[in-house]
């Protein structure tokens, strides 16, 4: 019996009691009919239609490559036993796997009107088979030269460029580049001249850039970078020789390639680049980098931080192009540049440039400039943090061989070094507290700046007892300061000197001192607590 019949024959039941009950001389009311109570059912919790779909996506998607591998190692196990018994000769092998090779592509276009992505999976697979059908003729069975090896890796990678748009899957653009810049390697002798080789990668970087750009897809022409550059690195090592002007030359025209590129795919498409996107063209613009000031430093190094300095003015022009042409800001393209900037300016810059004896001076006279450049923008540091990483590096170095007296002897006005270095430091922190840049970061340039203060009184003065005078100076004038400001974290940052003048003087300053040197000594410390005692008790009521 069902449920449903259940309740029918107990309502029937309740109707009937009800009817028995009441009274003969009054008519009987009209049953009505009771209201079941609702069967408490399980809750069934249901995924969202997405992230459904995603995982039956996912799932099918893993289905459809194990059954094209399946297919492929079916393929190989069938050739395998027909080479076994003879039947299979090595002209039959290599026309077997391209026949094959070429069913699958004809199955996943009539399976296409299905689903056209999973039905990609076989023509996927396709493409791979013939690729090693050709290397197979090539390398194992010398059925055919190089010439006829080149024209067919050329044909199966305009045909996997055309599959791309066919079946609106990046994977088939991603086995022409992978194929195109490989069979250099995999075709015996085709890497004789490395001339030719130049003209065949850079062929292939302006036809995967035309492509990126018609198909609207970045990652082609990333891909393509990568394997041209690292690609004809190994292969002019491989070969050895004097060839470097023909390297450089070579990554000078990758470098104009894929950075023309990368404006004209933000142009034509009107996309321009995310800053997420850009991070993704930083390794290979590094890469670039490396590779080509490793050998002008190897062969042209005097003019090798000009050539970088050159290479980062025709980004610049590039990026400059590129916003004209949109009239809007770029935040992914000012990022690229000025990660780029950072690095030139660090490395050939700085690194490579500057003596060692004017770095400090260099390093002070750095952040000015950087900060002129970024004073008129209002969102902060913004796509220029990476120039101010460098700057910040460039600085922090120089700032500790000023503290600890290390390696300046030969500096320049090294004596005046401290000041410097402290006064840049006080005003960077007014200029942060001003702008609400860094947060509590800012704390760490005052620190910085009074112990460059600090440093400036035993620098200059060589008298104990007067360096510390100066030292409590600092901070009452801090704590000073502060109260006119109404800055707490200043007024703070001065009980760190207080508590370094009382150490300095009851642990250095006393010992070994004479009797009237200790008296004024401990004048200048109990003053000078006293008075900054006051000054900090006002702060705290003025914040109160």
């Amino acid at each position: 019996m069902s449920l449903n019949d259940l309740e029918s024959r107990i309502d029937a039941i309740e109707a009937r009691l009800a009817r028995l009950e009441v009274p003969q001389s009054q008519p009987a009311a009209r049953p009505q009919p009771a209201v079941a109570a609702p069967v408490a059912r399980p809750a069934v919790r249901t995924a969202p239609p997405a992230q459904s779909q995603k995982e039956s996506q996912l799932i099918g998607n893993i289905l459809g490559w194990g059954g094209a591998i399946a297919l492929l190692l079916a393929a190989s196990y069938l050739i395998r036993l027909a080479v076994d018994s003879g039947w299979l000769t090595p002209i039959r092998q290599v026309a077997s796997a391209a026949v094959f090779g070429l069913m699958l592509i004809g199955s996943g276009f009539a399976l296409r009107r299905n689903d056209r992505e999973y039905a990609g999976l076989l023509p996927a697979a396709g493409i791979a088979v013939l690729f090693l059908a050709i290397y197979g003729a090539h390398l194992y069975y010398h059925l055919i030269g190089v010439q006829e090896a080149g024209a067919a890796i050329i044909i199966v990678c305009g045909a996997s460029l055309w599959l791309c748009r066919a079946f609106e899957s990046d994977l088939f653009a991603l086995f022409a580049v992978v194929g195109s810049y490989f069979a250099p390697f995999l075709l015996a002798g085709a890497a004789g001249s490395l001339t030719d080789v130049a003209i065949y990668y850079s062929a292939w970087s302006v036809v995967f850039s035309v492509f990126s750009i018609w198909h609207g897809r970045r990652l082609i022409y990333l891909l393509a970078l990568y394997l041209a550059l690292i690609g004809f690195d190994m292969l002019w090592r491989v070969q050895g020789g004097d060839q470097w002007l023909a390297v450089i030359a070579f990554q000078t025209v990758q470098f104009a390639i894929f950075g023309i590129a990368t404006a004209m795919f933000s142009v034509h498409n009107d996309e321009p680049l995310e800053q997420q996107d850009a991070l993704g063209h930083l390794p290979p613009l590094l890469l670039f980098y490396f590779l080509q000031y490793t050998l002008l430093n190897q062969h042209l190094p005097d003019i090798a931080p000009w050539i970088a300095i050159g290479s980062l003015a025709a980004l610049a022009l590039i990026f400059a192009i590129a916003r004209y042409s949109l009239q809007e800001q770029l935040p992914g393209g000012e990022l690229l540049l000025w990660g780029y900037a950072a690095l030139v300016l660090f490395h050939a810059g700085y690194l490579e440039s500057v003596p060692k004896e004017w770095g400090p001076w260099v390093g002070f006279l750095l952040v000015p400039l950087v900060a002129l450049v970024s004073i008129r923008n209002e969102d902060g540091f913004g796509s220029r943090w990476p120039i101010w990483v460098a700057v910040g590096i460039i600085f922090t170095v120089n700032c500790l061989r000023i503290i600890f007296n290390t390696d300046i002897d030969t500096v320049p006005a090294r004596q005046l070094l401290p000041v410097a270095y402290a006064l840049l430091l006080y005003l960077g922190y007014w200029f942060c507290r001003q702008k609400e840049l860094l947060g509590s970061a800012t704390m760490l340039l005052l620190a910085m700046g009074h112990i460059c203060a600090m440093a400036a009184a035993i620098r200059l003065l060589h008298e104990p007892i007067a360096e510390s005078v100066v030292w409590g100076v600092l901070a009452i004038g801090c704590l000073g300061l502060s109260l006119y400001v109404k800055d707490k974290q200043m007024g703070q940052s001065s009980l760190a000197v207080f508590g370094a003048t009382a150490v300095k003087v009851l642990l250095y300053d006393l010992s070994g001192a004479s009797t009237i040197a200790r008296i004024i000594g401990l004048l200048v410390l109990g003053v000078t607590f006293y008075v900054g005692g006051m000054l900090y008790q006002r702060l705290l009521v003025k914040q109160t």
